[in-house]
């Protein structure tokens, strides 16, 4: 399982510290939270943060983008490469172009469901995408519980994945613990997303490791 810390629950007056103390734990990315407070009701960073971020990490990013202006907010963060751009596909009337814009810079292009969207969503997409992100909570804001439904959307993910014969990625995002992880990694979930678990934690390496 790789493991990409949420910096949305970062403590942003030592933000520096914070995300080489991440890097140093050992997780695999660094998951940046952007919203807009249009198509969630919060409004969290742009791209001075993000830079400073970049600078700081010796990890890859990947750049979760809740927003509704998404080929805007595309070009504005494609400059730091992240590893990953994803974007929801509730929110995007031409996913196969804006799939296509973000793999001409180089990054990797990835597509959100929110809870209520179905995997069936993006079937004829999968193919053109490196990663797919499953939201187990409503997103906007951090702490939330995580909705159990998703190990079983994950699953039919995963089968339609394996049905097209792809390589497609599965990440998961909200509410991941210790608790839930083995369950979602039987799902065939790749990657988590855990903010305040390890934010939480007084270890962030040790947290990192429970999740691995």
């Amino acid at each position: 399982m790789k493991v990409a810390p949420s910096i949305l629950s970062a403590d942003f007056g030592r933000l520096n510290e914070e995300i080489k103390a991440i890097c140093e734990g050992g997780c695999d990315f660094i998951h940046v939270d952007v919203m807009d407070g249009h198509f969630v009701p919060n409004h969290t960073i742009g791209p001075v943060v993000v830079s400073a971020v970049a600078k700081a990490a010796t990890k890859p990013l990947d750049i979760h983008l809740m927003v509704q202006n998404n080929t805007f907010f595309v070009e504005l963060f494609a400059p730091f490469k992240p590893e990953y751009i994803s974007f929801h596909i509730e929110e995007e009337k031409h996913p196969h172009r804006l799939i296509q814009k973000i793999r001409s810079y180089g990054i990797k292009p990835a597509i959100t469901l929110n809870p209520h969207t179905p995997p069936s969503a993006i079937e004829y997409l999968l193919e053109d995408l490196d990663m797919v992100l499953l939201m187990s909570v409503n997103p906007g804001f951090g702490g939330q519980k995580f909705i159990p439904s998703v190990l079983q959307k994950a699953k039919e993910l995963k089968a339609m994945i394996e049905a097209k014969g792809l390589k497609t990625l599965i990440e998961v995002d909200g509410g991941v613990n210790a608790e839930n992880v083995r369950e979602l990694e039987k799902a065939g979930v790749d990657i988590v997303v855990a903010g305040n678990y390890v934010f939480s934690a007084s270890s962030y390496k040790e947290a990192i490791e429970s999740l691995k």
